[in-house]
């Protein structure tokens, strides 16, 4: 004998059905997964996308890529452009897609676990988007970016790997177990302090952007689905952009750590030897390719998620 949910308004009885009781499990869980999914989703486009600016970034943050360019034309930084042509010239166009296996691997489901973990968070607040306050947005995009940057560290430590040029990996399972044997589990987490202080507050800050930047656009703008998305991907450009130099400098230290463990054991190494060699501007290596990547992903992901969840019915 089945029992419906409105017979009892405050709660499951004692006497309820199982098969009732564990129908209710999965709906509460069901969202979560739907928001995964959505957010794996939005994140597979915008990674293969901009996996060319993502790759840039890492090797002018390279300092092997320094010590190269004074050597042959006595320029301390290359510039933007100068590494783009590189890579084209001596890799081809399809150099500018190296690392896009740890890139997907990495960004995807590190995506899906995001938006699921913000959706299951303010779950359990009882918020949506629209209730959020500046404060609460801070807090719950760096919780959510944690898990996902806790969870995927060594791809993303691969990652910055194969885009720097400096190692020579065959595939994602041979370079963890490459760096397993040689570096150990350290090896694997090599720059996690840096990397969430990149992008868990990257990640409270753009949410916290992104949802008062929405909260003051007329809401009869909302209402049309082309202007709801051109909504969307504008407060995500303004979000991005302001995200983005505010985390560089950690950007900076994670990637010098992973790439070179043994000379930055720690974040303090990185930094002292980025200020000594650079200065302050040091910190900002790479920031304009990381800026236009994180804020177009960013963007796009975001749009592309409002869009799925309101056709699954998320909303």
């Amino acid at each position: 004998m089945s029992q419906s949910k409105s017979t009892f308004p405050n709660g499951w009885a004692i006497d309820t059905p199982p098969d009732l009781k564990n129908s209710s499990d999965k709906d509460d869980y069901h969202p979560v997964f739907k928001a995964f999914l959505a957010g794996s989703f939005s994140g597979t486009f915008s990674t293969i996308l901009f996996q060319p600016l993502d790759l840039v970034k890492t090797r002018l943050q390279n300092p092997g890529q320094h010590v190269v360019a004074a050597a042959v034309n006595s320029r301390i930084q290359p510039g933007m452009m100068t590494i783009f042509s590189n890579i084209v010239r001596q890799e081809h166009v399809v150099g500018l897609w190296r690392g896009m296996v740890p890139s997907i691997a990495r960004c995807v489901p590190g995506v899906g676990i995001y938006f699921s973990s913000l959706h299951w968070l303010k779950a359990k607040m009882g918020k949506t988007r629209g209730d959020l306050g500046a404060l609460e947005a801070i807090m719950l995009g760096v919780v959510a970016r944690t898990m996902s940057g806790v969870a995927l560290i060594p791809i993303t430590v691969i990652k910055t790997r194969y885009e720097s040029g400096v190692y020579k990996y065959n595939s994602l399972g041979g370079a963890l177990k490459a760096i397993y044997k040689a570096e150990g589990i350290r090896g694997l987490s090599c720059g996690l302090g840096p990397t969430l202080a990149r992008d868990a507050p990257f990640s409270g800050l753009y949410l916290m952007f992104y949802t008062q930047t929405k909260q003051n656009v007329p809401k009869e703008w909302m209402q049309s689905p082309t202007a709801a998305s051109i909504v969307h991907f504008s407060c995500g450009i303004v979000a991005g952009i302001a995200a983005s130099l505010a985390t560089n400098p950690a950007d900076v230290l994670k990637t010098n750590m992973q790439l070179y463990p043994d000379k930055f054991p720690n974040a303090f190494s990185a930094a002292v030897y980025v200020h000594q060699t650079y200065g302050v501007k040091g910190y900002f290596k790479g920031a304009v390719p990381r800026m236009l990547r994180r804020t177009l992903m960013a963007a796009m992901a975001w749009t592309v998620f409002e869009e799925v969840t309101r056709s699954i019915g998320l909303k």
